[in-house]
């Protein structure tokens, strides 16, 4: 009996034993595991943005607008408006008016907006205005891409940068040329949004990706049952919805907060090959390599040589010679062993022991990646 108790107790700890390590792994495995809501992963198909265009003039400008000589679009937008205001210019006048800018106005109008709501317009000048400081946007109809109007903006210019000159020298900081007017548009008319169509919504991933929408349609199928989602492609599901407008809204919430396990994301390096900037993800990984670089200057130095006459009177003249010297560098470039790295630190760690700067790191990456050694996209924007 009590050689059967032993038994039982060493069993009973192993099998404890073999739960916690379990425990630990679902643990581990849990952390590792990345969950977002279906709110930023993906959009309803219908519920957009539409852009909003107009041209309007700027004024109120402590002298610096456009020059209306090298801009004759803004002396006749402002004749044009003088008139529309009942005050007539005579025809050939030549106005020197210099606090008035011809701009750009652009919106954004979100979806399902209605007339007498607010947006943030952006003012941008188009004609050789200095500074749009202190101006004061006159009413300018907004439009859409089918030349209806659908907003109109006016009010007083934000300019976040700022400058001064005087005596040839000038200083600034950020832009001058362009501004924003806080709730500057009123809407007038809206744009119809249609994103039901006999209970059937789609959802369009932000990304294609089969594994992202079958977790997403998996998600939906166990929250709300049976056949609620399906998987059209890898960016586009389809939702059974209720027909009532106001359980579809609900519904609509419910699934925008649904959190998604996401499976991990697909290893990628994005460079820029104009800043010189390297920008990779955490699932990059490197393989085993050996790398040898190099790098090659180029110095040209001119040089003047001046040749002088012995006596200031043997007519001799004063000749200058050109003299160039060109030189040639090559720094030797050793080959360098890259270890295999599982993680982003180790990839990090791997590149920065290679000691080379970042225009000869773009190099390094194509050529691993030609290799077979760097296990990511290679993207040069």
């Amino acid at each position: 009996m009590i050689l059967s108790g032993f038994r039982l107790r060493r069993s009973a700890r192993r099998l404890c034993a073999a739960a916690c390590l379990l425990l630990a792994a679902g643990l581990s495995w849990t952390a590792a595991a990345r969950a977002e809501r279906i709110k930023d992963l993906a959009s309803f198909q219908g519920v957009r943005e539409n852009q909003l265009i107009g041209y309007g003039l700027v004024v109120g400008l402590d002298g610096s607008g456009d020059q209306v000589r090298q801009t004759p679009f803004t002396q006749q937008s402002l004749t044009n408006m003088l008139s529309q205001l009942g005050v007539t210019v005579p025809q050939g006048t030549n106005m020197q008016v210099k606090n008035v800018a011809a701009v750009i106005v652009t919106a954004r109008l979100p979806a399902f907006t209605q007339p007498g709501q607010s947006l943030d317009v952006v003012v941008s000048s188009m004609g050789n205005a200095k500074s749009l400081r202190g101006g004061t946007l006159l009413m300018t109809p907004l439009k859409g891409a089918n030349g209806q109007v659908y907003a109109l903006a006016q009010g007083n210019l934000l300019v976040g940068g700022a400058g001064a000159s005087q005596g040839g020298s000038s200083v600034q900081v950020n832009q001058l040329n362009g501004g924003i007017i806080p709730d500057g548009a009123i809407v007038e008319r809206g744009v119809p949004t249609t994103y039901a169509q006999d209970g059937r919504i789609r959802l369009e991933l932000n990304s294609s990706d089969f594994g992202i929408a079958q977790n997403v349609v998996a998600a939906l199928n166990r929250k709300f049952g049976g056949q609620t989602a399906q998987a059209l492609n890898a960016r586009t599901i389809e939702l059974t919805a209720p027909l009532d407008p106001g359980r579809q809204t609900a519904f609509l919430s419910q699934v925008e907060n649904l959190q998604v396990t996401l499976p991990p994301a697909r290893a990628r390096v994005v460079i820029n090959a104009r800043t010189g900037s390297v920008v990779m993800n955490r699932t990059v990984t490197i393989e085993e390599a050996a790398v040898a670089y190099g790098n090659l200057s180029i110095v040209i130095s001119p040089q003047q040589q001046v040749s002088q006459p012995t006596t200031p009177f043997g007519g001799g003249q004063t000749v200058v010679t050109e003299n160039t010297q060109i030189e040639m560098r090559s720094e030797s470039g050793a080959i360098r062993r890259v270890a295999t790295s599982a993680n982003l630190a180790d990839v990090v760690r791997a590149l920065n022991a290679l000691g080379a700067t970042p225009q000869d790191l773009l190099s390094i990456l194509q050529n691993l990646k030609s290799a077979g050694a760097l296990r990511a996209d290679l993207e040069v924007i």
